[in-house]
């Protein structure tokens, strides 16, 4: 079923309607905090930061592989469902393009849903369909379920969703139904770059040059004809100002010879952005920015650019930023997309963060070569977490005898000494 006739096909079925129903507006006016004003996408985006910041975390989830493990043996399983997870979720989009759509959700909006469509006989999940955060609208009715009032984007038709259609991805949550965005959070902090970025595009439009006054002795009092339009009047000093502005304003006048007569004498009275610590400003936003994206500033072209700096700040950057989102997406995928029985056999869907660590060729080697010395890692192990085919004989795993068991430290330690000795050992 194609996504479009998918969604149509629900919103023509009859709506199930909840009475009772708790919503994020009920909350709210029940004391919840609703988490301040909106920030429009396309508005915060004209940033930089902001649109980086966004790219970075969505490319960054968009590449990390899913896989599925019991929990007991801490070995991988195979299941049906890891096709959609890493092969193609539906007929429009890649595995990536999934991933990255609902992040940029859940960063913006502070809230992003995969519609897990599935077969009417066998409950198993056929397609995995992102839906746009602002067509969705979390509920709880008087039972404490969850459901989710969809809008049809063509139609306009609303429908209900259970809980169980529904994979629910939140960003930081002061209720627990719905996610605040960074977007929201970050309003104040965006709202003031953007107007500062406002005023260096209306400073070069205007020529990058400063705004001063035009000084005469000639009186400019009374009113004139408009030259635009003579049916209109217009004070000497205005037509003075628009005319001084159309020859000398905008870029393609920067430069331009001045010429004054009527004993006019122009004198600069604004300060260069410099001056006015503009460019400080605009360096403590970017940092404004990357703290409430939780981004180092090296993704953003911005402070140190060491190599053994970066390479920590990008670890810090997996442990601290990308596990927590990691883990509510594990979470939320493991409770709605496996049954019931498979939980309880103690399966759980897993996401691969390596592909995030590969770039770390210090950090990552190191790691290896600890997990092998220890005994916990094969050298096919270390193959398959590099994405390499197993080698012949590399199953076997290696412990060093430099570790012993402390209740066998004095038997062990006399079996050596009479070894390096030339005696017996038993």
């Amino acid at each position: 079923m194609s996504i479009v006739r998918g969604i149509r096909a629900v919103a023509r079925s009859p709506s199930r309607r909840v009475r009772g129903a708790v919503t994020v507006d009920t909350l709210t006016a029940a004391g919840y905090p609703s988490g301040g004003g909106e920030t429009s996408e396309s508005y915060a985006r004209k940033l930089s930061a902001v649109d980086r910041c966004i790219e970075i975390l969505s490319d960054s989830m968009a590449k990390l592989p899913a896989y599925c493990v019991d929990r007991t043996s801490r070995q991988r399983v195979e299941l049906p469902i890891l096709e959609l997870l890493n092969v193609r979720p539906n007929e429009a989009m890649t595995p990536a393009v999934r991933k990255k759509l609902l992040e940029t959700s859940r960063l913006v909006g502070g809230n992003s849903y995969d519609w897990l469509v599935r077969d009417p006989y066998t409950a198993r999940i056929k397609e995995l369909i992102p839906l746009p955060g602002h067509l969705v609208h979390p509920m709880w009715d008087v039972m404490g379920h969850v459901f989710y009032q969809v809008t049809d984007p063509y139609s306009g038709t609303a429908f209900t969703l259970t809980g169980a259609d529904i994979a629910h991805y939140k960003g930081t949550s002061r209720n627990g139904l719905e996610g605040v965005g960074v977007l929201r959070r970050a309003s104040e902090v965006i709202a003031s770059a953007r107007a500062r970025q406002q005023h260096d595009l209306s400073y070069y439009e205007h020529g990058g040059q400063p705004s001063g006054v035009l000084r005469t002795d000639t009186d400019l009092g009374g009113m004139v004809k408009d030259p635009k339009d003579p049916e209109k009047k217009i004070s000497k000093k205005d037509l003075l100002r628009r005319e001084w502005e159309r020859v000398h304003s905008g870029p393609t006048n920067a430069n331009r010879l001045a010429i004054l007569d009527y004993g006019l004498d122009y004198k600069a009275i604004s300060v260069t952005n410099r001056d006015a610590q503009f460019i400080e400003s605009q360096e403590v936003a970017i940092r404004d920015i990357a703290r409430y994206f939780g981004v180092p500033l090296y993704k953003l072209q911005e402070g140190k650019q060491s190599y053994n700096s970066n390479e920590q700040n990008g670890i810090e950057y997996v442990v601290g930023t990308l596990h927590p989102i990691v883990t509510q997406y594990e979470e939320e995928q493991t409770y709605k997309l496996l049954f019931p029985s498979q939980i309880s056999q103690g399966l759980e869907l897993r996401i691969n963060m390596m592909a995030e660590l590969r770039g770390d060729n210090a950090a990552r080697g190191a790691w290896y070569r600890t997990m092998r010395e220890i005994g916990a890692f094969s050298v096919n192990d270390i193959m398959a977490l590099e994405d390499m085919p197993d080698v012949e004989g590399g199953e076997e795993r290696l412990a060093s005898l430099n570790y012993v068991p402390l209740s066998r430290w004095v038997e062990l330690s006399v079996n050596r000494n009479s070894a390096n000795a030339g005696g017996e050992t038993q």
